[in-house]
């Protein structure tokens, strides 16, 4: 691959704080209160819902373009879940909730969300490392 763009962040940890390399990431990072913490921070988890719901939505942008389907109505929730896995540790799931206008509910929509999950790079780093769960809303 070579490289388009190179995005740079920092953090020490959980009860920490995260910053990226220009500066327009300076968030304080904390436990959320499910997990024991006091919740005045954001977390890994919420940071990679944000990022994968708006790649998403930008592949989603790509594929109707290519198309020629109209997806501009269309809306993006990503629920990244955390919680121990077999071996004692901790994995993630995710579940893609898609909004999408009228026109592109039933067959129409399930192949839009099919191919953007092929297209989208959140979700190809994803494949075979954790469950995705598409959902049409």
């Amino acid at each position: 691959m070579d490289a388009l763009y190179t995005a740079v962040a920092t953090a020490n940890g959980r009860e920490g704080r995260a910053v990226s390399s220009d500066g327009h990431i300076d968030l304080p990072l904390a436990h959320p209160q499910a997990l024991g913490g006091n919740g005045q921070g954001t977390n890994p988890e919420q940071l990679f819902a944000a990022g994968y719901a708006a790649c998403f939505a930008s592949a989603m942008g790509a594929i109707g373009r290519q198309e020629k389907i109209d997806v501009k109505d269309a809306s993006v929730t990503a629920e990244v879940s955390i919680g121990k896995d077999t071996d004692g540790g901790f994995a993630l799931s995710v579940i893609m909730r898609v909004e999408l206008p009228d026109h592109l509910q039933g067959e129409a929509g399930r192949d839009l969300l099919e191919k953007t999950h092929a297209y989208c790079p959140y979700s190809k780093a994803t494949r075979g490392n954790l469950p995705v769960e598409l959902v049409i809303e």
